[in-house]
């Protein structure tokens, strides 16, 4: 308990040093347009002061945007991290390709914001791609935003694999859970549930993980949940790390039955289905990113794939705030959290 209550505290005190400093940048913005205005005035135009005065309204609109997102979160665990599963649908190389494309994305967009990340495991793909990558993220209200994300991506390209040059359709599934810390007491775990395999690690890290059977498998029988860890030192390591994981995800698969039966009890339909189609990023024939439940889409197709994100997850977490009309199914969505 006290340690949730300093986190809040410290988040709070964080909180306000980020609009202290806004408000000063804002005085200083003010200060510079009344000497555009001046210059302006004598039939003369400092470029440099215009360039300096557009840049800095820019990053107060993105910071102002960011404070903005903080009253979506309303979740209990939106304030805090989030493990993040990226896994390729059916369709071999194309579809691994895709996504360690997604893996790029999303580490640049974490990098953007400011995230502490840690890459848990990466399984190489045969040819190319990868066939699963886990990522543990923290920092600010990661997980509440990382709910824009939850689902199936699609891709429509012309193929770097296929010597025809032909246009192909890919897939590929983000899965979100709640990071939690190691003592959570709301999961229990009964070791006779759980299957526990080592194996050599195949990814980088030198030679120690390699040559030692140090990674991690773990198995959950009930939920049929498969969760590995291969980027420790130790196996030791790679246990805790696999076991802290795997309660996240029981955790996300109690929060869904938790959102089911609560739009059960209001009578309505949650349409949110977590293997569904979200967005689809169009290479070919046109250029074009399109989020299938907001509408929001952009024609920069490349600023998104580099971890421009930000656009689609403020129009999400706006569109569903408001019980928003699902652009696939033209129908209410419930708000799951």
């Amino acid at each position: 308990m006290a340690g949730k209550v300093s986190a809040h505290y410290s988040r709070l005190k964080k909180r306000l040093a980020e609009l202290t400093e806004l408000e000063e940048r804002f005085g200083d913005l003010e200060t510079t347009d009344e000497l555009v205005r001046e210059a302006l005035a004598d039939d003369t135009v400092d470029e440099d002061l215009l360039r300096e005065l557009a840049d800095g309204l820019t990053a107060i609109e993105n910071e102002l945007d960011r404070g903005e997102e903080r009253r979506y979160f309303s979740g209990r665990f939106d304030e805090g991290g989030a493990v993040v599963t990226i896994h390729p649908g059916a369709g071999g190389t194309e579809s691994q390709d895709w996504s360690e494309m997604l893996l790029r994305m999303y580490l640049r967009w974490f990098e953007r914001r400011g995230f502490k990340v840690e890459v848990n495991d990466v399984q190489e793909g045969d040819e190319a791609g990868i066939k699963s990558a886990t990522l543990s993220v923290e920092g600010d209200n990661v997980y509440g935003l990382l709910a824009a994300e939850k689902g199936v991506h699609r891709l429509v390209r012309l193929s770097p694999f296929d010597s025809a040059n032909r246009r192909h359709t890919s897939f590929a599934a983000v899965e979100v859970s709640p990071l939690v810390s190691d003592d959570v007491g709301d999961i229990e775990i009964d070791e006779k549930d759980l299957r526990i395999d080592t194996y050599r690690s195949s990814g980088a890290g030198g030679q120690h993980v390699n040559k030692t059977s140090s990674a991690v498998r773990i198995t959950h029988h009930p939920s049929g949940i498969v969760v590995q860890c291969q980027n420790e030192r130790s196996q030791i390591q790679n246990r805790v790390v696999a076991m802290r994981i795997l309660k996240s995800r029981l955790l996300e698969l109690e929060e869904q039955k938790r959102a089911a039966e609560m739009a059960k009890e209001r009578g309505t339909a949650l349409n949110i289905n977590f293997g569904s189609q979200i967005r689809s990023y169009v290479l070919h024939p046109y250029q074009m990113v399109k989020d299938l439940r907001t509408g929001h889409e952009t024609g920069n197709t490349q600023a998104v794939l580099d971890g421009d994100l930000d656009g689609f997850v403020h129009a999400y977490l706006t569109w569903r705030a408001g019980g928003g009309v699902d652009h696939r199914l033209g129908e209410k969505v419930e708000d799951e959290a």
